[in-house]
């Protein structure tokens, strides 16, 4: 069953969030790029002074392997010091991603 993630983040926005995805390979805008394996859906956007990524995992296990790897050196990279303020795993029961019969 899948597992969908939010993570919160205050006081950085899109150009952070680009240069996120840019350490990590990944152009949200075109899809291309080098996607972590159980990563099944992604979206961040704005909030008040801050963004918001949303995300469906195969497990959770998929998305820890991709934050101890990738996510968690490419965000000091990026000047992204300290942790998300909001890290859930909702109780998902369900996801189509709309493309699949």
């Amino acid at each position: 069953m899948a597992e969908a993630l939010i993570l919160e983040f205050d006081g950085i926005g899109r150009a952070d969030y680009d240069a996120v995805n840019g350490h990590l390979g990944i152009d949200p805008d075109t899809g291309q790029g080098d996607w972590p394996a159980g990563l099944l859906f992604h979206a961040g956007g704005a909030k008040p002074d801050g963004w918001v990524v949303f995300e469906v995992w195969e497990t959770r296990a998929a998305q820890e392997r991709f934050m101890s790897d990738r996510l968690g050196p490419a965000l000091p990279a990026a000047g992204i010091n300290g942790p998300p303020a909001r890290v859930q795993w909702l109780d998902s029961t369900a996801f189509h991603d709309g493309h699949s019969g």
